[in-house]
């Protein structure tokens, strides 16, 4: 895989496994108040043992970020947050709204 130019080729070990992509609707186990959020960034650090972070926007209007590594025990997965499965044409509404706010 290639870094950004000037950066050079980041090693096979240095790969992050990310649970979260640009676009994902996810919902929250432990805060259904939340409501269905929609990632709105990601960022992965290029420096070897950086943070990855994934900032979601919820229905609630906040935004929230995560970590994004899988192979972080501080993981937002293993914290409650899951792909949500069953988007609709209500949830896509909400996606156009989401990213039409500045934040």
């Amino acid at each position: 895989m290639v870094g950004r130019k000037g950066e050079g080729a980041v090693k096979d070990g240095e790969r992050k496994r990310l649970f979260l992509r640009v676009g994902d609707e996810v919902s929250h186990s432990n805060y259904e108040q939340w409501g269905i959020g929609v990632v709105v960034e990601v960022m992965t650090s290029s420096i070897p043992g950086g943070t990855c972070l994934a900032r979601i926007r919820f229905q609630d209007g906040q935004l929230r970020v995560f970590d994004n590594d899988m192979d972080s025990e501080r993981c937002c997965y293993y914290f409650g947050v899951r792909r949500y499965w069953n988007p609709s044409h209500g949830v896509n509404v909400l996606r156009a709204k989401f990213f039409s706010l500045k934040g």
